[in-house]
């Protein structure tokens, strides 16, 4: 179990807490290990814990507080989701997919089972000769329903401290001008002109580098990429 001593600052739980949710992305992060030591009380709290925050929004402070009671205090994690079977965060879909096998596989930090449930996803937005090739072809991502890939934006966003999801990888492409050969090596796709051999040299856990995750099938060239980073749902969201 996570020690649970007074933080130095001998600010409350309470205060803490809210210096975490309004703290900005960079201060955040430097509070996330002072946040997990103080697990305990966090657990204490129970579904009182994260009602400052929206459901219904990608904010990755919830998403953390979430992530440690799994790691260190799960029985308090049930009374914390009380009866959320589908998880804490909203997520809708337009064609009746069930996003609670993503949501628990981000909230118990296992990133590369989250990695194939994304990709099985894209398939059925593109349709059912994508799922039927298994993979997908960049003039299908048109048609993707826009509420969906925002959907799974949110979530890889919330459950990953805000480094990975489709919109930071726009995010990143941008500032580097649109130059995808920049991109590869700095998401760790791509080291020495060669491309990182997929799933062994991946990295699964929140260390790994802004915007590693979700991956797409970088062989089939930047067209399928650049479709799902365009596309109008994530520009919007960049």
């Amino acid at each position: 179990m996570v020690s649970t001593s007074p933080s130095s600052n001998n600010l409350s739980i309470h205060e803490l807490l809210e210096k975490f949710k309004s703290s900005s992305i960079r201060q955040k992060r430097t509070l996330t290990k002072e946040i997990e030591e103080r697990v305990g009380e966090i657990a204490q709290l129970g579904s009182e814990v994260l009602s400052p925050f929206d459901p219904e929004s990608d904010d990755w402070a919830a998403g953390w507080i979430l992530q440690i009671l799994q790691r260190h205090e799960p029985d308090a994690l049930k009374n914390v989701l009380e009866k959320s079977s589908a998880g804490w965060f909203k997520s809708p879909s337009a064609v009746d997919i069930d996003y609670a096998p993503l949501q628990e596989a981000l909230l118990k930090e296992n990133f590369e089972e989250a990695d194939r449930l994304t990709s099985s996803t894209l398939r059925k937005l593109a349709g059912p000769d994508a799922e039927k090739r298994g993979y997908v072809y960049f003039s299908e991502v048109g048609f993707m329903n826009g509420l969906d890939l925002e959907t799974m934006d949110r979530l890889w966003i919330a459950y990953s401290q805000g480094k990975f999801g489709f919109s930071v990888q726009a995010r990143i492409l941008k500032a580097l001008n649109g130059r995808y050969e920049l991109l590869w090596p700095r998401i760790g796709w791509k080291k020495d002109a060669v491309w990182t051999r997929y799933p062994s040299a991946f990295r699964w856990d929140l260390d790994a580098p802004e915007g590693h995750m979700p991956l797409v099938n970088q062989l089939r060239g930047v067209r399928l990429i650049d479709a799902i980073l365009t596309h109008p749902a994530l520009t919007d969201r960049r």
